[in-house]
């Protein structure tokens, strides 16, 4: 018996040595040199994958800063909006950027953040001006990625009765809006401001803002630790300007009003 409380008490005291047990549920991202950071490979501006394997955008420097503030390394996988809580839940990634924080994801996954205040937006083709905002969306075809609720936010939330046409990535739906299959996408500000950059002038933002999105890192539950080291990394990159040099380097010549840049007010870690 004392032998045994013996081996409970060293494997307590690791625990806590290396990651702070983390809830005892799963193991920390604290105890791991290196963390895989699950980015959109579609979003040009926010996560994008180049031909030649590389990603680039605002949550790719977001995730190396707060991994180098964390002590950390990092690499990057390739995250669609329909698999990224199914790669948390089997361990393949071990935080995922530009996830909504909403309640039907809280309930399954732990959250830091949010890193990034934005709000729902419209991109239409260049020509088109019936559309100025939300509400006349009715009868029209929007995109509804897999898995992202940025159509339903229109169709359920707002009662709009738009007509969703199913994709797998917010790159199908550039496709689908240039050649005339949808008449608009919409989701955060930021997305549509990458997609429209990517194109340059065929098409529009309309800067017709609705529905505050606040933007988080899900996490798998049970590790408060990991997620409050976040949050103080989070806060450290508004304070010492690195976020707001992000937001200028990838949105500066979006039309994206930039000028109030602080940090967010977090959910919490449970």
């Amino acid at each position: 018996m004392r032998r045994r409380l013996g081996l409970v008490a060293l494997g307590l005291v690791g625990c806590l040595a290396v990651s702070g047990c983390a809830g005892g549920e799963e193991p920390s991202i604290l105890g791991k040199q290196t963390l895989v950071a699950g980015v959109r490979p579609d979003l040009p501006g926010i996560g994008f994958r180049s031909p030649d394997g590389r990603f680039e955008g605002l949550d790719v420097d977001v995730s190396r800063y707060l991994a180098e503030r964390m002590g950390k390394k990092v690499r990057f996988a390739p995250a669609l909006a329909a698999d990224r809580e199914r790669l948390l839940r089997d361990g393949k990634v071990d935080m995922v950027l530009t996830f909504w924080l909403e309640p039907e994801w809280t309930q399954r996954l732990a959250f830091a953040g949010p890193y990034l205040l934005s709000y729902q937006d419209i991109l239409v083709r260049d020509g088109e001006r019936e559309v100025r905002g939300v509400r006349d969306l009715k009868g029209r075809r929007i995109c509804a990625v897999t898995g992202s609720g940025a159509a339903e936010a229109v169709t359920r939330e707002r009662q709009v009765a738009a007509v969703p046409v199913a994709a797998r990535s917010y790159d199908d739906c550039l496709t689908m809006l240039g050649d005339g299959r949808i008449d608009a996408i919409t989701t955060n500000d930021t997305i549509l401001a990458g997609l429209k950059t990517r194109r340059g002038d065929a098409f529009r933002l309309l800067n017709a803002r609705f529905g505050e999105r606040r933007t988080g890192i899900a996490i798998r539950k049970g590790d408060p630790d990991g997620c409050e080291a976040l949050n103080r990394a989070i806060t450290l990159m508004y304070q010492d300007g690195t976020m707001a040099a992000f937001m200028t380097k990838w949105f500066g010549t979006s039309g994206l009003d930039l000028s109030d840049v602080e940090v967010p007010q977090f959910e919490g870690c449970l």
